[in-house]
């Protein structure tokens, strides 16, 4: 490919800050792919912000295990280019034991992807064929963490994960969980802060808008739709001139004059901490009353028997919705649906306790690693689950 290329570069005279330097899908988990297009001057600013939460310089080897159409790569290799960093890109080997190899023979120091990836290569760290002695930080984002998760990483091999949140719309990074000041890991009040999806970063101007269109407090429990703005989220997605009028109008809802709808929703503490209890369409509503479907996953992905787990709320004639867990049990176990149902229940009020349940091979994901609950609420309608109610 480079073999017949120049090695020198003409910088234009006419480029403009604003002009388009990249484009990206939404993954299309909520609806259809939305196109968001990059200015050089939004993936600047993002750049500078993501390496001064990172903390990366020059020494670093950044094992980038995020595909580069998944929003905007996640900024990586422009923070790359910043700092100076080297990158590991480790192709479409992406398995657990794979990562690990590769990581520890590169002498990988960081690293960035989906909660499912490091799920699989925690178990290699665990059982001990593979290593990682330099790496200080994994990134993860694109989907809630699971604290057992963040935990297990710590607590067995000191590498910490820093929980981050963002979409395509965000260029992705919106915040991030770093370390809360004033405590230790010794402090009670630490670990929620990292479970945490963080600090909304500098430069990201966020705000909660409630279910009647009001802008509520940061008060660590008033709960509402999470809205941001700033240099680098997009004002509007890119028209082709080919949608149809549903497309045009689900595209323009997504925008309150300048901000960005995310649809996810959640709550911010005083010092500026986002908690995400769901998705806008993930959340379970039975009864008129909210059940969040990332506590009960956080929750059962806890469990020792459990590898991954994904709730979504189905049809029910007495309270219009309740929630069904489906559940990957570990190789070997023989864990019940009535053995999850106990084990949940010092956590959640009887009330929220899944009554349905169902063990499959593998919770279905998108192509960058997220649960698509698309697939298995049509998996669901369609009768292709074998769901016991207990």
């Amino acid at each position: 490919l480079l073999v017949d290329r120049p090695d020198t570069f003409d910088w234009p005279e006419d480029l403009d800050e604003n002009d388009a330097v990249g484009l990206c899908y939404t993954s299309g988990t909520t609806g259809n792919p939305k196109g968001v297009a990059y200015s050089h001057r939004s993936n600047v600013t993002h750049a500078l912000a993501v390496g001064g939460v990172l903390g990366v310089d020059a020494r670093d080897r950044f094992l980038l295990v995020v595909p580069m159409f998944h929003a905007n790569a996640w900024g990586v290799p422009y923070v790359a280019l910043v700092a100076g960093q080297t990158l590991l890109m480790p192709d479409r080997f992406l398995q657990g034991d794979h990562l690990a190899a590769f990581g520890e023979a590169e002498g990988a120091t960081i690293g960035a992807g989906v909660p499912t990836i490091w799920t699989d290569m925690l178990r290699s760290l665990d059982d001990g064929s593979r290593k990682l002695p330099h790496v200080r930080t994994l990134l993860i984002g694109g989907s809630a963490a699971a604290p057992a998760l963040i935990r297990g990483y710590w607590d067995r091999h000191g590498i910490d994960i820093l929980h981050g949140w963002g979409m395509t719309e965000t260029s992705p990074l919106a915040s991030a969980a770093v370390e809360p000041p004033g405590l230790t890991r010794d402090d009670d009040e630490y670990w929620p802060y990292r479970f945490a999806q963080g600090r909304i970063v500098a430069g990201v101007e966020a705000r909660l808008v409630d279910d009647d269109g009001n802008v509520v407090a940061w008060d660590g429990e008033s709960i509402g739709e999470i809205q941001l703005r700033g240099p680098w989220i997009t004002g509007s997605y890119l028209r082709t001139g080919g949608e149809s009028e549903t497309d045009v109008a689900e595209m323009a809802a997504k925008f309150d004059d300048g901000w960005l709808r995310t649809g996810d929703v959640g709550r911010i503490s005083p010092d500026g901490y986002l908690v995400l209890t769901d998705r806008a369409k993930d959340v379970i509503k039975s009864g008129g009353e909210w059940i969040s479907s990332v506590d009960l996953e956080n929750a059962l992905m806890a469990h020792p028997d459990v590898i991954e787990a994904a709730v979504i709320g189905v049809p029910d004639d007495r309270w219009d919705e309740r929630p069904l867990a489906t559940v990957v049990r570990a190789p070997g176990s023989s864990v019940t649906a009535a053995d999850l149902q106990a084990f949940l229940a010092d956590s959640f009020a009887k009330w929220q306790l899944p009554e349905r349940w169902t063990f499959i091979n593998e919770v279905p994901k998108t192509s960058v690693g997220k649960f698509d609950k698309k697939v298995l609420r049509q998996q669901y309608a369609d009768d292709e689950l074998d769901v016991d109610r207990i």
